[in-house]
């Protein structure tokens, strides 16, 4: 089951166009997913204002995303527990993300403490999530505390067939 589930998509990341609205300035997305692998380090993503987090994760190609892994080492009632996912929505705000049920959004779960706590892989509906340039989670609520914390984030799935990763090509000079 698990490899069915795909590889890590974390390498097609689009680094430069990563970013979480509403994280705390000094604990941020990008500090843990910077590596392009899955966040080993004390760095951690805390939520600033209030529980809501909306974290955009682009890609450099197109990618079908098959499962997601979150996981927080913070105190239960910082864990993330309602999410809602997106796929190629740029400029989603907490008001559009709080008022969407599906199909607009791709998939809406409540986390469990047991995936949360030990990074397990949640399996998506594969079918919403087939030509993804851009995946938007929207971490709705937790276990009550006014703070979120994500200590790791992965994709799993696989690149789509045909596509390149065009972000390091160069102009040449005759």
């Amino acid at each position: 089951m698990e490899e069915a589930l795909g590889i890590s998509l974390l390498e097609a990341l689009d680094g430069q166009q990563l970013n979480c609205l509403n994280e705390d300035a000094e604990h941020t997305l990008k500090s843990i997913l910077q590596s392009k692998q899955l966040n080993t380090s004390s760095n951690y993503l805390l939520s600033d204002a209030d529980e809501q987090l909306i974290l955009n994760i682009p890609f450099n190609q197109v990618v079908r995303i098959r499962a997601l892994v979150i996981k927080s080492a913070g105190e239960p009632e910082q864990r993330p527990r309602r999410i809602k996912l997106f796929v190629n929505r740029p400029t989603l705000g907490f008001e559009d993300a709080a008022d969407a049920s599906e199909p607009e959004a791709a998939q809406i779960f409540e986390l469990t403490d047991e995936q949360v706590a030990e990074g397990k892989r949640i399996p998506l509906r594969f079918v919403r999530f087939q030509s993804v340039n851009s995946l938007h989670i929207f971490v709705e609520s937790n276990g009550g505390d006014d703070q979120t914390r994500i200590d790791a984030i992965d994709v799993f799935g696989a690149q789509a067939q045909g596509t390149r990763d065009l972000s390091g090509l160069k102009v040449v000079e005759d």
